[in-house]
């Protein structure tokens, strides 16, 4: 819960054009659902996060608070998040030095995609659909048509929460696996990182980016809000096709369905509520177990309570 004592203290930090207050998440969500936030506020650098971490460290029993970057990955609860919610997509610095690209936490992936391409570098090409963050992308390894953001990333730069100290990661200590890295285990923030990529053919790499992206627009539902798949891969499985051998696809609860596109797409077909969009995954989640043995683990992270 957000303890409205320490409002003083974020508003010499942030400017007050950049705090606000009871913001509703649906705004911030791709699945364009989810309550009030009590307080919301958009970072522009890495020192100000910075900043406003060791502000709150000194206050943690008064501060509960969550960072986000393009909310491509969340399900916030209908009945809000009681806390402060830090938006990092404010944070844009990205420099190309050589093959290498140094880019902040909040630059989007197809931005840093984008910018390989520009300078004629190969590895990102797989990058340049996915609507997240660097940040969140480090957090889970995010990937996709082979490739994944483990085999590019030089360092991490992070925020140690419990130390209040900036440290950096080599690839081996971000200790790197399906969908997981060691953001998710420990308290460290995503500040910044550094890719190491290849030089590569121009015309080439912009053909590979649009093949991808041409193979996502036929089949997955980007027409509809949603955040990407909503299931991990279980090993030896996959999930959009248990979930349609279980008779699911586009099953619904309330506007919220399972895509008739791609089963392992749970979307937003209008007027969905986050508390729909919940109970769809446990329906989903039990029906395939039921039938499988499989246990479905979400990839979609859930802010606030259901």
């Amino acid at each position: 819960m957000w303890n409205i004592t320490l409002d003083d203290k974020l508003d010499k930090l942030i400017p007050k054009d950049r705090i606000l207050r009871d913001e509703p998440m649906y705004n911030h969500t791709t699945f364009k659902t989810g309550g009030i936030a009590s307080r919301y506020v958009k970072i522009n650098d890495v020192d100000e996060l910075i900043a406003l971490l060791a502000m709150l460290g000194e206050n943690a029993k008064d501060a509960d608070y969550t960072v986000i970057g393009n909310g491509s990955n969340i399900l916030v609860s209908d009945a809000g998040y009681e806390g402060l919610v830090i938006d990092t997509t404010g944070m844009t610095e990205i420099t190309v030095d050589g093959d290498v690209i140094s880019a902040d936490a909040g630059v989007m992936l197809g931005k840093i995609a984008s910018t390989a391409l520009n300078n004629s570098l190969t590895g990102l090409e797989f990058a340049s659909g996915i609507p997240g963050s660097l940040g969140g992308a480090l957090c889970m390894n995010a990937g996709a048509y082979g490739g994944e953001m483990k085999d590019f990333i030089k360092t991490v730069t992070v925020y140690d929460c419990d130390r209040s100290e900036v440290i950096t990661l080599d690839n081996k200590a971000m200790d790197f696996g399906y969908r997981h890295s060691i953001i998710k285990d420990k308290p460290y923030i995503v500040l910044s990182a550094i890719i190491k990529l290849n030089v590569g053919n121009h015309d080439k790499i912009e053909a590979l980016m649009k093949d991808y992206n041409g193979r996502r627009r036929d089949k997955q539902p980007l027409e509809y809000p949603s955040a990407g798949s909503t299931f991990k891969r279980p090993e030896g499985f996959y999930a959009g096709a248990l979930i349609q051998e279980s008779g699911l696809k586009g099953y619904s609860v309330g506007d919220a369905a399972v895509s008739d596109k791609h089963a392992g797409f749970v979307i937003n077909k209008g007027k969905a509520t986050s508390t729909d969009i919940y109970r769809l995954i446990c329906e989903v989640r039990e029906k395939v177990y039921a039938d499988t043995g499989v246990r479905l683990e979400p990839e979609v992270v859930f802010l606030g309570e259901f």
